[in-house]
């Protein structure tokens, strides 16, 4: 495994634990709001990217867009690295938080990212570490 690689896997399990201090905190404090939407952007980006990581040094797949989220997620889900649909969602709600220019959204969001994201992104960080550990 490339270094690289690695480093970004270790940058992603630090984010996820990280995004998991805002359990029970209060969304109304909005340095709690903010720091949990920026962890969430960054835990999903680096998750998109680790699987892009383990898609091309694992199951040999070139033939996409690797730039490209959406189809990194596709090829995660065709490889079963993931299973849920609700990553197309969670890309339209860091997509939606990155214009989020007011903390409208990130009020809405909160509840999403600290309860059903974050499951989901711990799901796959289980799944990743069979490739890395």
């Amino acid at each position: 495994m490339e270094r690289k690689s690695i480093n970004r896997y270790n940058s992603f399990c630090k984010s996820l634990d990280n995004l998991a201090e805002a359990k029970g905190k209060d969304p109304s404090d909005m340095f709690i709001l903010s720091g949990t939407v920026q962890m969430f952007n960054l835990s999903f980006d680096l998750a998109w990217k680790v699987m892009k990581d383990i898609i091309t040094e694992y199951h040999g797949a070139l033939d996409y867009p690797t730039g490209s989220p959406r189809e990194t997620l596709r090829m995660a889900h065709s490889v079963g690295l993931i299973d849920d649909d609700t990553w197309m969602e969670m890309l339209k709600a860091r997509n939606n938080l990155a214009h989020d220019y007011d903390g409208q959204l990130a009020v809405k969001y909160f509840g999403d990212i600290i309860s059903k994201y974050d499951l989901l992104l711990n799901a796959f960080r289980r799944k990743a570490d069979e490739y890395y550990r």
